[in-house]
């Protein structure tokens, strides 16, 4: 079922939010908004200088990056448009340089337009002559696109082949990093974990992923590790992704202070904006968990009239667990399996069938 029509039934099965009607300014100068300010005098500066100068491909990247790791903090979608606009004089060449292409899969992968990002990866590896960075960098995007698609066969070559990798000791501890994320997800969990603790003690390891890898397989087996796990990895990488799996964590545990704790504050991400909604709802907060609601609401509407496609779990969560809509939730989250297929879309499906009967 077409994401379109998913989100006309939310819209049309939802309880009628209060809504005043939409407002257009009365000319071009009427202040309609004033947005939180996140970039830098200096950045400012090289957004002017980007354009007077578009072709600047150094900057670009810089630019480009720059609004990309905003966007894993803020779980804004805007900055995934201004890190498409840096990029604007190569974004539709069929091959643009190779930097260029890696970001441009980046952002599509962000956005959830998955065969997009593929075919970019497989184009960007096939190219001779790509710096080893790049090549590890696209090699793990790659991976971890495949493992979000169930594709884990695919990823675990892909991985394989960074691990066999002589000549780059940086890429063969990334790829042994990788090959154990996915030994956690094929029934290895004892020998993943054994791995992962070894792999944290390296020089150069990737401390922010192993400690949310670890967090995950520990959350998954139950075992009451997971809390401090977690903790270790905020303290490391606060990014949307991070927590929104620890406020998982928190919300299994029915621990909704500790949730509201973690995410006021982070209203921006969609994701986050959900689980502290679910959070006010259960300890009773019903007020602002309604405002919530109405806010999310919204920017689903914003999505779906932008085209936007990809929010089908966070939708299957918001009628699952919000509005209590089984027979949506269930459509949503059989939507968002035939996308996604990570351990959290097979919960979320099996939590949706449960309610649906």
């Amino acid at each position: 079922m077409r994401i379109t029509l998913l989100l006309a039934m939310l819209c049309c099965l939802a309880p009628p939010a209060a809504a005043d009607p939409p407002y257009t300014p009365a000319n071009d100068a009427e202040l309609v908004e004033r947005l939180p300010t996140r970039l830098g005098a200096e950045q400012r500066r090289l957004r002017a200088q980007l354009v007077a100068a578009p072709a600047t491909l150094p900057l670009a990247l810089q630019l480009a990056r720059e609004a990309i790791d905003r966007s894993r903090v803020l779980g804004d979608p805007r900055e995934l448009g201004l890190a498409q606009a840096a990029l604007a004089p190569w974004w539709s060449q069929p091959a643009p340089p190779a930097p260029v292409r890696l970001l441009r899969a980046t952002i599509a992968q962000s956005q959830h337009r998955f065969d997009a990002a593929l075919a970019d990866l497989d184009a960007l590896l096939a190219t001779a002559g790509i710096s080893p960075a790049i090549q590890t960098q696209a090699e793990l995007n790659r991976a971890a696109l495949l493992q979000l698609r169930g594709r884990l066969s695919e990823a675990q070559a892909g991985c394989q082949r960074l691990a066999d990798s002589h000549s780059d000791s940086v890429a063969a501890l990334y790829g042994r990093v990788c090959l154990a994320e996915l030994a956690s997800l094929q029934g290895r969990g004892d020998a993943a974990s054994r791995e992962l603790a070894r792999l944290a003690r390296q020089p150069g390891a990737p401390a922010a992923w192993i400690a949310l890898v670890r967090a995950e397989l520990a959350h998954r087996r139950g075992e009451p590790a997971a809390q401090a796990l977690y903790r270790s990895a905020l303290e490391l990488n606060s990014d949307v992704y991070t927590r929104a799996a620890y406020a998982d964590w928190l919300l299994e545990h029915r621990r909704w202070p500790e949730v509201i704790a973690l995410l006021q504050g982070t209203e921006s991400a969609d994701a986050l904006l959900l689980r502290l909604a679910i959070a006010w709802q259960r300890s009773g907060a019903t007020a602002r968990a309604n405002s919530a609601m109405a806010e999310l609401q919204a920017r689903f509407e914003a999505a779906r009239l932008r085209g936007d496609g990809g929010h089908e779990r966070e939708l299957a969560r918001f009628a699952l667990d919000l509005q209590g809509d089984a027979k949506l939730a269930l459509a949503l989250a059989e939507a968002n399996w035939a996308q996604q297929r990570e351990p959290a879309d097979a919960l979320l499906l099996a939590r949706a069938k449960e309610a649906a009967r």
